[in-house]
Protein backbone atom coordinates (compact mmCIF):
# COMPACT_ATOMS: atom_id res chain seq x y z
CA UNK A 1 0.00 0.00 0.00
CA UNK A 2 1.55 3.69 -0.75
CA UNK A 3 0.42 6.87 1.01
CA UNK A 4 1.06 10.31 -1.16
CA UNK A 5 2.71 13.10 0.80
CA UNK A 6 2.37 15.68 -1.40
CA UNK A 7 4.50 14.64 -4.76
CA UNK A 8 6.18 11.86 -3.02
CA UNK A 9 4.23 8.49 -3.09
CA UNK A 10 5.75 5.90 -0.48
CA UNK A 11 6.19 2.67 -1.15
CA UNK A 12 4.64 -0.32 -0.01
CA UNK A 13 6.75 -1.92 2.69
CA UNK A 14 7.76 -5.53 2.60
CA UNK A 15 9.82 -7.79 4.73
CA UNK A 16 13.52 -7.87 2.78
CA UNK A 17 13.84 -11.03 3.57
CA UNK A 18 10.14 -12.70 2.53
CA UNK A 19 11.38 -10.59 -0.92
CA UNK A 20 14.54 -12.79 -1.18
CA UNK A 21 13.06 -16.01 0.66
CA UNK A 22 9.79 -16.26 -1.73
CA UNK A 23 11.73 -15.23 -4.79
CA UNK A 24 14.23 -18.50 -3.90
CA UNK A 25 11.36 -20.74 -3.46
CA UNK A 26 8.90 -19.75 -6.36
CA UNK A 27 12.21 -20.22 -8.59
CA UNK A 28 11.37 -16.68 -9.73
CA UNK A 29 7.74 -16.07 -10.18
CA UNK A 30 7.73 -13.84 -7.11
CA UNK A 31 10.33 -11.76 -8.28
CA UNK A 32 8.49 -11.07 -11.39
CA UNK A 33 5.38 -9.96 -9.14
CA UNK A 34 7.65 -7.92 -6.88
CA UNK A 35 9.55 -6.05 -9.84
CA UNK A 36 5.70 -5.17 -11.37
CA UNK A 37 4.08 -3.82 -8.38
CA UNK A 38 7.33 -1.81 -7.69
CA UNK A 39 6.87 -0.32 -11.24
CA UNK A 40 3.24 0.60 -10.70
CA UNK A 41 3.90 2.08 -7.18
CA UNK A 42 6.84 3.89 -8.75
CA UNK A 43 4.91 5.23 -12.00
CA UNK A 44 2.24 6.40 -9.83
CA UNK A 45 5.05 8.37 -7.48
CA UNK A 46 5.96 10.12 -11.02
CA UNK A 47 8.44 7.47 -11.99
CA UNK A 48 8.86 7.32 -15.79
CA UNK A 49 9.57 3.61 -16.90
CA UNK A 50 8.00 1.74 -19.71
CA UNK A 51 5.61 -1.43 -19.64
CA UNK A 52 6.56 -4.44 -18.12
CA UNK A 53 6.11 -6.68 -21.03
CA UNK A 54 10.12 -5.43 -21.83
CA UNK A 55 11.03 -7.30 -19.15
CA UNK A 56 10.91 -10.07 -20.91
CA UNK A 57 12.29 -9.33 -23.76
CA UNK A 58 16.32 -10.58 -24.15
CA UNK A 59 18.55 -7.39 -24.33
CA UNK A 60 15.93 -5.19 -24.01
CA UNK A 61 14.87 -6.51 -20.66
CA UNK A 62 18.14 -4.55 -19.10
CA UNK A 63 16.77 -1.31 -20.49
CA UNK A 64 13.91 -1.67 -18.73
CA UNK A 65 15.97 -2.76 -15.84
CA UNK A 66 17.48 0.33 -15.95
CA UNK A 67 14.50 2.27 -16.38
CA UNK A 68 13.19 0.84 -13.48
CA UNK A 69 16.37 1.61 -11.84
CA UNK A 70 16.27 5.16 -12.04
CA UNK A 71 12.41 4.93 -10.97
CA UNK A 72 14.48 3.73 -7.94
CA UNK A 73 16.48 6.86 -7.61
CA UNK A 74 13.63 9.37 -8.09
CA UNK A 75 11.47 7.60 -5.52
CA UNK A 76 14.27 7.57 -2.97
CA UNK A 77 15.21 10.80 -3.55
CA UNK A 78 19.11 9.62 -4.40
CA UNK A 79 19.09 7.66 -1.17
CA UNK A 80 19.79 4.67 -3.34
CA UNK A 81 21.28 5.53 -6.65
CA UNK A 82 20.63 4.16 -9.88
CA UNK A 83 23.86 3.13 -10.93
CA UNK A 84 24.35 0.81 -7.56
CA UNK A 85 20.37 -0.24 -7.88
CA UNK A 86 21.16 -1.76 -11.13
CA UNK A 87 24.50 -3.44 -10.29
CA UNK A 88 22.77 -4.88 -7.16
CA UNK A 89 19.97 -6.14 -8.79
CA UNK A 90 22.09 -7.47 -12.00
CA UNK A 91 24.87 -9.30 -9.65
CA UNK A 92 23.08 -10.37 -6.82
CA UNK A 93 19.68 -10.95 -7.79
CA UNK A 94 17.53 -11.71 -4.98
CA UNK A 95 19.31 -9.90 -2.58
CA UNK A 96 19.79 -7.07 -4.67
CA UNK A 97 15.89 -7.03 -4.28
CA UNK A 98 16.20 -7.02 -0.53
CA UNK A 99 18.59 -4.27 -0.47
CA UNK A 100 16.34 -2.22 -2.70
CA UNK A 101 13.46 -3.31 -1.05
CA UNK A 102 14.85 -2.14 2.33
CA UNK A 103 15.73 1.31 0.82
CA UNK A 104 11.62 1.18 0.00
CA UNK A 105 10.98 0.57 3.44
CA UNK A 106 12.74 3.29 4.50
CA UNK A 107 10.85 5.94 2.62
CA UNK A 108 7.79 4.08 3.45
CA UNK A 109 8.53 4.66 7.42
CA UNK A 110 9.33 8.33 6.72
Amino acid sequence: MWLNIGSLAVMKKRNPLAVFGLSLITCGIYACFWYYYTKEEMVKAGAEIPTFILAFIPIINLYWLWKWAKGVEKVTQNAWGAVPCFICVILLGPIGMAITQAQFNKIATA
